[in-house]
């Protein structure tokens, strides 16, 4: 008779684990289930009120379009002179044309600014889609394979039943496809047909511990974490439980954490950023760099919003020099905003080489657009 060893013991507590409700299969499944309900919970709720926000910005862009046109078209046919002996009577401060000048410069800016909000709140909805869509695949794909766990425990029950009984009649080659299913490794299907074919052995002994510590009250998940404690247990990763398991980021310890962290004090949201760039912040990490970016472009108006699809700028050490060479030339702090591309596209030496290249040719760099930089 083969001793029921701590290897023997391991092997069979996973699979009787693999037996009951707290089976590592099942509740694995219904943990991936449960995120995914909660993600799409999460998703179709978001989906609403970047739709509803999306519906706002695009009737505040036409209104601004419309009313903008009609009021400056309004203006333009005022003379303040028809009504200059009221306007001064009254102390009125009203000149229309320097209202239609205000108007000129700053409504485009402010459509601008409308359209670059409409357009990251399009994308923000495309990837909310996406999430909520993979959630719902998710949960069908479950639903399916859940289905498919419980047939083979059910048939790995009726094997042991008949094992435990002595009317086992199930080929090796049947047993051993069964465990396939479960993920053993090729040398624990072969101890675990032996067990099943010849109980005798090992599989009686172990039973009649487990229906005595079932007798003392104790459920299966404590015996199952008793003898994981007391004996070297087998661990294999249930890969069939999903094929496309959950992406681990390899960082440096607590990398991650800090980063998102210093984004939350300063009031940024991290899921507005993909994984490749919290990558590349991860992998790039400087807080001092950082905390100095985010902070200047608030002091200067310009915005956290400007790293949203740039989050690259947030470790350039040499950002805060570019914006200040930009805002010392006339430029606002919309421009900026509305042109990050020029803040990626030049260092600080090559920024100034190009504002000097302007001046030089006869231009003011203050009227020459960012984007033609």
């Amino acid at each position: 008779m083969k001793a029921l060893t701590p290897e023997i013991s391991a092997l069979l507590d996973k699979l009787y684990n693999l037996r009951g409700d707290e089976s590592v299969v099942l509740v694995e499944m219904n943990k991936q289930r449960n995120r995914a309900v909660e993600t799409k919970t999460r998703t179709t709720e978001e989906k609403k009120e970047l739709q509803s926000r999306i519906a706002d910005l695009e009737k505040l862009f036409d209104d601004l379009n419309s009313q903008g046109e009609r009021l400056t078209n309004l203006l333009s046919d005022i003379n303040r002179n028809d009504y200059a002996t009221v306007l001064d009577r009254l102390n009125i401060d009203f000149n229309p044309q320097a209202l239609v000048e205000k108007l000129n410069k700053s409504l485009p800016r402010t459509i601008d600014s409308v359209t670059l909000d409409t357009k990251k709140a399009e994308k923000q909805l495309v990837r909310v889609e996406e999430e909520m869509n993979h959630a719902i695949a998710t949960i069908d794909e479950l639903s399916i394979r859940r289905d498919a766990a419980l047939a083979n425990q059910e048939k790995l029950n009726e094997y042991f039943e008949l094992a435990l009984s002595g009317r086992i009649s199930i080929t090796r080659d049947s047993i051993v496809s069964l465990l396939e299913q479960f993920n053993f490794t090729e040398e624990e299907r072969r101890e675990a047909a032996k067990l099943l074919m010849f109980p005798e052995d090992a599989l009686f002994q172990y039973d009649e511990k487990i229906k005595e510590r079932e007798q003392s009250g104790k459920s299966f998940s404590d015996v199952f974490t008793e003898a994981k404690n007391a004996e070297p247990v087998i661990e294999e990763a249930i890969k069939y439980v999903s094929e496309e398991p959950e992406p681990v980021l390899v960082e440096a310890p607590n990398v991650k954490d800090s980063l998102i962290s210093l984004l939350e004090r300063n009031g940024i949201d991290y899921l507005d950023y993909s994984g490749a760039e919290l990558d590349y912040l991860i992998d790039n990490y400087d807080e001092s760099i950082i905390e100095k970016n985010i902070d200047y472009v608030k002091k200067s108006n310009v915005g956290v919003e400007l790293f949203v699809n740039h989050a690259e700028l947030m470790v350039d050490n040499e950002l805060v020099d570019k914006i200040k060479t930009l805002l010392s030339i006339g430029k606002e702090p919309i421009d900026v905003y509305l042109n990050p591309i020029v803040l990626e596209k030049y260092s600080k030496e090559n920024l100034k080489e190009v504002i000097e290249s302007l001046k030089n040719n006869g231009m003011d760099p203050k009227n020459v657009p960012l984007m033609a930089y």
